[in-house]
């Protein structure tokens, strides 16, 4: 067998390619470590905004919201920042809210978080 011959048959990733597959995915690795924390955070939003959907006045589901909230020790909403209305006999708790994540130099990921009680 020619040396070109073998070189034609074999397959598989260079060195070379193999460094930028790795530092793609550890860049990757890094902005999703970076967001989990948040969408954590978003779950225990909702779960208090659905919590304090049992006041029946908007001073009572401010303080079950701010109770809830120093229970699962969240700091992007506050009661203050909460939508409270009535739909028909259910009240309604909506907040929307934005985090950043610091990337490299001046750039950033923005994440906006909306979400309402059931």
């Amino acid at each position: 067998m020619k040396v070109s011959q073998t070189r034609r048959q074999q397959r598989g990733i260079s060195f070379i390619g193999l460094l930028f597959v790795a530092v793609v995915l550890a860049c990757v690795g890094v902005v999703v470590a970076q967001v989990i924390p948040t969408l954590i955070e978003y779950q225990a939003i909702t779960k208090a905004a659905n919590k304090a959907a049992e006041g029946s006045t908007v001073p009572e589901v401010r303080a079950i919201f701010d109770r809830a909230q120093a229970i699962d020790d969240f700091h992007s909403v506050s009661g203050k920042d909460l939508d409270v209305r009535k739909e028909g006999d259910k009240v309604v708790v909506s907040f929307a809210y934005e985090r950043e994540i610091p990337l490299f130099g001046p750039a950033y990921l923005t994440l906006k978080y909306k979400g309402q009680s059931r």
